[in-house]
This record gives C-alpha cells, structure tokens and sequence, in this order.
C-alpha cells in the first residue's frame, strides 16, 4: 500500500496548446508547492463516467506556486484523459505534492535523452536542468510527426545541434545502436516513450555492453495490443469475481471490490502489484516493464496496474493473505 500523500485544492489558471494532440494545463495550488525536480509527477482526482478515479502526469516546469502538466489526449483513453481535456479556466479539482521517482542524476559526465511522442514531459524539464548547468547532452526526440512534438520549437531554441528530432511520418527513427555506440564510457540515457521503444532500448544498451545502472527510464500509455474491453477476475481462495471495465485497472477493479493490494508506482515498473496468473481465457495484454520477457511469454504473472486480459476471464493469486470486504 501506498505512503500518505499530500492532497491540495487547485484551480486551472492556464490552458494552452503543446501539439495537436498535447494540452499545457496550470493549476494555482492551494499553499505552498515545495520545490520539485524533473521527473516528478503528481496524482489528480479526476471524474470518468460519474465515478472518481485518479491519474498521475509528469508535471512540468512552472511560476513558483503553481503546478503545471502535459496531457495528450489519448484515443484509447481509459476516460482520464479525456477529463483533464474538458477542464476549464477557474475550475477546481484536487491534486498532489509532486514526488519523484524518475530522478535525474548529477553523477554523469554526459546525458542522452531520448522522448518517444509524449514520453517528452519528464525529458523536456531534464533537458532545462541540464542545459541550465551547462552539462553535456544530446536529445531524441522521435514522434509519428511533426506537428505531434510538444515543446519542438522551445527546444531547438535551447539546444540546437544537441537536439535531433526524428519524424515517423518521414521515416525518421532513432537509431539506438548507433545512438549508443556513440556514447562516453560515463554517460548516462534516461528514456521515456512507449513499451516497445524501452523494451528495444534495453536490449540496445545490454548489447553494447553498456550498465544496466546508468539506463534509466519510465514508461507511459497501453501497448495497443487489444481494444480495452470489460474482463472478470477471480481470486484463488476467495468467494469473489471482480469485473474490470475499460476504463479502469484491475488495481483499481480490485481495491474497489475489497481486495487488499500491495502497490507504489501503478505505472508497471516496480512490480509490487504483480499477480500470479493461475488460469485464463484469453491473451493478456502485458503493458509494464517490470516482468521479464520470459515471465510475460509464461503469462504466468502480470502486473496488475497496467496490464489487462484480453477478454475474458482469468483466476489470480495475490499471493499473500489479504482482507476482502464481506
């Protein structure tokens, strides 16, 4: 279970355009915001189809008092999103002290940032750190196009030969072998972008024998294996069967339904929440970055926070002897 976090009252005091498709949403927060590095996110109490639910956006640089954040809306979105689009001028909601589990370290004698499409938030605020310290770095910026790269012209500005942007539509990819090869014995990649992006770079970087510790690297959005449908799980030596609708996780499908679960990251990177999967009918769609690849071809676990069965039905084991509500 989660440590205590810290809610705050806000209010949207700005919106603006990043892309065609990435929306600049400010929010004044209620009391002091205490200083916060690149990489943070915050959680925020959003509304899906009258129930409440909760989202975490990296946040981005912003005035002294304010947080502030990316969100693209997503045509898969589990609803999220979709809410965060809808938010007006003036209008309240309720967030949290940004925290960080994504964090930029000083040790490295040269940085390469690489951002898949909207993985750019938490590498757009490390790129103005950097840069602001005079450090060494290169940034990739790959994006199915142009007119789909938030802060494109922002950074060109900042660090232009430094910064290479790679536009899908044109052919353009990012390279990684070379991308690596290319690299000082002291450097260090921080990546954010899709699963396939990251499961492809560590498997770049181990090859060129690079290590694992100075890879660093978040992950955001589904695989786009399967449309999002409703799926029941069932948990062994309980008397429950839980339904898991589109637009929610089975984490959240769980705890709603009583079940105790164990979780932190809820973004499929620290593995707390993974379950074991006893029996199922349908392929499952396996969207965190904490389980091997063996694991995930076994379909013997799965992260509960972001992946999602097929259809169907399946049988889990927590694995510890939680409490369920009578």
């Amino acid at each position: 279970m989660r440590n205590r976090i810290e809610w705050r009252d806000a209010r949207v005091a700005e919106i603006r355009t990043l892309a065609e498709d990435v929306r600049y949403l400010a929010f004044d927060v209620e009391g002091a915001v205490p200083r916060f590095e690149p990489g943070s996110h915050s959680n925020f109490r959003v509304e899906i189809d009258g129930e409440a639910a909760i989202r975490t956006y990296t946040v981005l640089p912003a005035p002294q008092g304010q947080i502030a954040v990316g969100v693209k809306l997503h045509p898969q979105s589990r609803g999220g999103s979709r809410f965060m689009w809808s938010l007006e001028t003036g209008q309240s909601l309720r967030l949290t002290v940004p925290e960080n589990r994504f964090e930029l370290n000083w040790r490295a004698g040269h940085y390469l940032l690489l951002a898949g499409g909207i993985g750019i938030t938490p590498i757009y605020g490390m790129a103005r750190a950097l840069a602001a310290r005079g450090a060494s770095l290169r940034l990739v910026y790959a994006a199915r196009s142009r007119p789909l790269m938030a802060f494109a012209d922002e950074l060109t500005a900042l660090l232009g030969d430094r910064l290479s942007l790679r536009d899908n539509a044109q052919g353009e990819h990012i390279d990684l072998a070379a991308e690596f090869a290319a690299l000082p014995a002291e450097a260090e990649c921080y990546l954010c972008g899709p699963i396939g992006m990251l499961e492809a770079a560590k498997a770049a970087w181990a090859a060129a024998g690079r290590p694992a510790s100075r890879l660093r690297y978040e992950v955001f959005g589904d695989s786009g294996l399967f449309p999002e449908k409703t799926f029941t799980v069932e948990v062994l030596n309980r008397d429950i069967a839980v339904a898991v609708r589109p637009d929610q996780t089975m984490l959240e499908a769980l705890i709603g339904a009583g079940v105790d679960m164990i979780y932190d990251c809820q973004r499929g990177e620290c593995g707390l929440c993974a379950v074991r999967v006893l029996d199922r009918s349908a392929a499952i769609d396996h969207r965190d970055v904490f389980l091997s690849q063996a694991e995930k071809a076994e379909n013997s676990h799965m992260c509960a926070c972001v992946s999602r069965l097929a259809e169907g039905r399946a049988v889990i084991d927590i694995g510890y002897r939680g409490a369920a509500s009578s």
